[in-house]
């Protein structure tokens, strides 16, 4: 801590409330942040708080995440007009663009689906004859 003191520059209109501050003992510089919270409506705590709430949301959108699947097509298999049909039930695309998808596997054929939806997108892309893999 003494090499920050020394690199730290203490305008002059200030020197002499840090030097104040600096003699006060540890309960009288506790009550003075008490008496500046008040005073001013602030807390010292607060960016302490803010960066716990923020990792708690973190935390709540890991967990969301885990609810959310993506189905991907590993291969449109010998059956690619089949497949094409059923990318085009479940996607609501172009035939073009279907086809595509089909021929360009592995692509994700739906995204953030729950993990029923995405099973049965997948059981009706197997039944179709392609391969799929839910993510």
């Amino acid at each position: 801590m003494s090499e920050e003191k020394e690199n730290i520059v203490i305008p002059a209109k200030f020197k002499d409330l840090v030097k104040q501050i600096e003699e006060l003992s540890v309960l009288d510089l506790a009550e003075l942040v008490k008496v500046l919270e008040n005073k001013f409506g602030v807390s010292a705590a607060a960016p302490v708080a803010a960066v716990a709430a923020s990792a708690s949301a973190e935390a709540t959108a890991d967990k969301e995440e885990k609810t959310s699947f993506n189905v991907e097509l590993k291969s449109a298999g010998g059956q690619k007009i089949n497949v094409i049909k059923v990318i085009r039930e479940i996607t609501s695309l172009g035939l073009k663009e279907a086809k595509d998808m089909a021929e360009g596997a592995p692509k994700i054929v739906k995204e953030g689906v729950k993990k029923e939806e995405a099973e049965e997108i997948k059981k009706k892309l197997e039944a179709a004859g392609a391969t799929a893999e839910i993510k």
